[in-house]
């Protein structure tokens, strides 16, 4: 029997604020353990939470980037559950009113060689609430510790339907869902720091049945591979279950990246489990218009849409936008260059995510090398993150970026000459017709000397020469690295192939 896989998500993201979710203290990664905390944290009898605005309004703005329906109302739960990661020994959430309802995130599956643009669809979203994140468990062999610096961190739950069906799908939907997230500024979604982890529901049911079979939860995984991995393993293990007859209970497991399978953790449970019933001390929120007007007025552009828009507009390719479109810094950047110059955006998006990512890499790389000499020396315990940075540390602008595209178009110099130039400006900040002063660097029009190069070449090459006579127009091509040798790069190419038939002729 053929089986179909149905699949929803339980994705958590901490949201970027300054404060968390019902108290003024701070929370950030990588602190000493325990120091950011307050009585409210710790739940210290007479304690009250305050709502955060903050992080309300930024749930909202991502439930209308969704499509989400904003209600009126919305309340506040407490989800009881005892366990040593909240020392309320209750979660205070969000059960029958969330904040947003419905909607959907918008996928690409991979294309047919990986650089076209594949199918897109749109995965359905149940809701989207708010609620506070839980303290961290470090398991050691005859121990467990806890640090509550985490706790009470606004966390959104952005709760799925089953609406997926393959660990290719899941893959895709956490993608887009990340760089949707952190385009707007609303997270980092660094998995790797627990500010994105996600729950897997795993169901098979025979194919064509539209009736659910038994659902199994995956919990906290912590990258995107790993949830790929996942789910693949569990489709597998099911499968197996059903065609030996083996019953499949409803349960949480844990996937374990080591071994590569899922482990029974305990039986599943239901939201009666949880007593859910209406938080005490918070009074119900009503949602403006004037509330919803403001923020969908300031609302960014779906990175889909911008990508669409990009390649439409500026004819740019799947190749270029799939890279840019998804990361906020890069398309601020291009748009500043294009207002400097806009006469040849593909040249601009070219060296914008080739050369420049490529210097910014390098950079980065050379940065954490030294960092992690002195974090040794230092017996630094903070992780060294060894990531690209386009920010204010970058020297080259957006407009100088812009006037090195230009003077290209003009043929000032060549593109070989422009490397080079474009490695100078990344170092320094200078101007590209700086640098080309300065190295004279301009590219060399003068065709009384240029005819003398050519001549050479073809002097020196009489096999090239004799088959490009006999009909081989490729064989051209043999005498035009001798002459941009011979002009230390600073031949005008658009002139030489003309010379070059010229002479030959």
């Amino acid at each position: 029997m053929e089986y179909e896989a149905v699949i929803g998500l339980e994705t958590h993201v901490q949201l970027k604020t300054n404060s968390k979710m019902f108290t003024s203290v701070a929370y950030k990664f990588a602190e000493a353990p325990n120091t950011l905390t307050d009585p409210v944290v710790w739940a210290l009898p007479g304690v009250l939470p305050v709502l955060n605005y903050s992080a309300i309004r930024k749930t909202i703005e991502l439930g209308l980037m969704l499509g989400c329906e904003i209600p009126e109302i919305t309340k506040w739960d407490r989800k009881n559950y005892f366990y040593p990661d909240s020392p309320k020994n209750y979660q205070l959430s969000q059960y029958d009113q969330p904040l947003c309802l419905g909607g959907g995130v918008e996928i690409e599956m991979e294309g047919a060689n990986g650089s076209e643009m594949g199918a897109h669809r749109i995965v359905k979203l149940t809701r989207i609430h708010l609620e506070e994140d839980v303290g961290k468990l470090t398991h050691c062999a005859h121990d467990s510790l806890v640090d509550y610096n985490r706790a009470g961190t606004p966390l959104m739950e952005i709760v799925s339907e089953p609406d997926m069906h393959s660990a290719d799908e899941v893959f895709a939907y956490l993608t887009s869902l990340k760089n949707t997230i952190s385009f707007a500024g609303l997270s980092d979604c660094d998995m790797e720091k627990g500010q994105m982890r996600c729950d897997v529901n795993v169901s098979l049911r025979p194919k064509g049945s539209d009736k659910l079979g038994v659902k199994v939860e995956m919990k906290n995984i912590n990258s995107t591979s790993n949830v790929r991995n996942c789910i693949n393993y569990e489709i597998k293990r099911q499968k197996e279950c059903l065609e030996t007859g083996t019953p499949i209970v409803q349960e949480t497991r844990r996937w374990d990246a080591v071994l590569g399978i899922t482990q029974s953790m305990r039986n599943k449970e239901d939201a009666h489990d949880y007593r859910y019933f209406p938080e005490p001390d918070l009074m119900p929120v009503k949602i403006s218009k004037e509330l919803l007007d403001s923020i969908k007025a300031n609302l960014i552009e779906m990175p889909f849409d911008r990508q669409r828009r990009y390649m439409s507009d500026y004819s740019l390719p799947y190749s270029v936008t799939s890279v840019m479109c998804h990361d906020r810094q890069l398309c601020e950047y291009f748009e500043k260059s294009l207002k400097a110059y806009d006469k040849n955006p593909k040249a601009t998006a070219n060296m914008l995510v080739n050369d420049l990512l490529r210097e910014l890499s390098a950079s980065s790389d050379e940065e954490t090398q030294d960092d992690l000499v002195s974090s040794f020396d230092a017996d630094a315990e903070k992780p060294v993150e060894n990531k690209r940075r386009l920010d204010d540390s970058c020297l080259l602008t957006p407009e100088n970026l812009a006037g090195l595209v230009k003077i290209i178009d003009d043929g000032a110099i060549s593109k070989q000459i422009a490397k080079e130039v474009f490695v100078e400006m990344f170092n320094t900040g200078k101007t590209a017709e700086a640098i080309v002063e300065e190295k004279g660097l301009k590219q060399n029009s003068d065709s009384n000397e240029l005819e003398a190069f050519c001549q050479a070449a073809i002097d020196a090459n009489p096999k090239a020469v004799g088959e490009y006579k006999a009909g081989n127009e490729k064989a051209i091509n043999a005498l035009i690295g001798p002459v941009m040798k011979a002009s230390k790069g600073k031949a005008n190419p658009g002139m030489l192939l003309g010379i070059l038939k010229k002479l030959i002729k």
